[in-house]
């Protein structure tokens, strides 16, 4: 019998640093690290997180009694680099370079699975792998214009747990994902809603780029105007390019982007929780709407998946403003690790093959661009 296959896979979040060793399709072990925004504030760019986020994975594995050394293959979340084709990419040293750069024009703290990963990877001789990235690119050409010229929308959602729910949730009707159309929302620290038709993510709000409802750590969206007010009364734009991922949200009102502190307070009947989580509803529920428009209606079903499902009350404001849409379904936490590893053995055992790469985006612009 061959021995199990080895996989440490790394998953960074706005607000944690996830870690699992598997062996094949086993979850061995598993932590989840939990960040305050205030800790990760003290470093000036997502990169500079990496020594924190490494400790991390130090710490988990010396917990269990194991190295990297022992691990057969690094798997690490992604983002960031030019915009990827969906499905298993192979790390090598130009994603790494590009994930770093921020080519792709967005900094997300899923960057820092790519980077650990190949510098894990390199540093004890391992490959290195990541799993349906932030930056996926399927959105149709209507969702990708905008009313400046030139100017277009990128693809930046939480693909790799919102397509593994959309397969789990497939499977559980006896369907396949591409027979589907699904509104697919991940609620955490980041927030997105995803139009998924028949297998492909065709419209999606930005979250991390000032798109969609504000969040524990993100400001959402806000009309231009106002920015532009914001920032004629002595902000700089330093601080708004933190607050779209990092600062924002719950973070500018509270100090915390610890959504527990903020939903007791609100519970306790503080009435400036009590707004500020509401009207975070409000706005997913907002986005669920103009999802529902893009699929025209014809939708099998609204999922609801992420950290903050554990709140029954999101899912009370979502059943009263959607529930006329789709039938809704709540899918707590995230399936992330086991989506990550289960693709990856899929490419170690020969069944799928991994795409390399590019350097370049899947959209480059229209033809009246070139």
């Amino acid at each position: 019998m061959n021995p199990p296959i080895k996989l440490l896979v790394i998953n960074p979040g706005s607000t944690s640093t996830k870690v699992s060793y598997f062996e094949n399709e086993t979850n061995v072990y598993t932590d989840s690290i939990f960040h305050d925004a205030p800790e990760l504030l003290k470093y000036p760019t997502t990169n500079h997180q990496m020594p924190l986020r490494k400790q991390v994975i130090l710490d988990f594995l010396r917990s269990h009694g194991m190295s990297p050394a022992d691990m057969d293959v690094f798997v690490g979340r992604g983002g960031c680099a030019y915009s990827q084709r969906s499905g298993v990419m192979e790390i090598d040293r130009q994603l790494a370079l590009d994930t770093a750069a921020d080519k792709g024009g967005s900094d997300h703290p899923a960057k820092l699975g790519v980077m650990l990963a190949y510098a894990l990877g390199v540093e004890y001789h391992k490959s290195a792998y990541t799993v349906n990235p932030t930056n996926v690119d399927e959105l149709c050409d209507n969702a990708r214009l905008t009313g400046i010229a030139g100017l277009y929308r990128r693809a930046q959602t939480h693909v790799l747990n919102q397509k593994g729910i959309a397969a789990i949730h497939a499977k559980k009707l006896g369907k396949a994902y591409e027979d589907l159309n699904l509104i697919v929302c991940h609620v955490d620290g980041g927030i997105t809603i995803t139009a998924h038709k028949q297998g492909r993510m065709i419209d999606s709000t930005e979250g991390a780029g000032g798109d969609g409802p504000f969040t524990p750590t993100r400001l959402g969206s806000i009309p231009v105007m106002e920015v532009l007010q914001y920032l004629d009364q002595g902000h700089t734009t330093e601080e708004m390019r933190a607050m779209l991922s990092r600062s924002g949200g719950f973070v500018s009102h509270f100090g915390t982007s610890d959504a527990a502190k903020v939903h007791g307070l609100a519970a306790a009947g503080d009435k400036k929780a009590a707004a500020v989580w509401s009207a975070m509803i409000y706005q997913l529920c907002k986005s669920i709407g103009a999802m529902a428009a893009v699929l025209e209606g014809r939708i099998d079903g609204i999922l609801l998946t992420g950290g903050l499902m554990r709140y029954a009350d999101i899912l009370e404001g979502v059943e009263a403003r959607c529930g006329w849409i789709a039938p809704i379904c709540v899918y707590p936490g995230e399936c992330e690790q086991e989506a990550m590893a289960n693709a990856v053995l899929e490419v170690l055992r020969g069944r799928r093959q991994a795409h390399r790469y590019t350097g370049s985006p899947v959209f480059q612009g229209f033809d009246w661009d070139k």
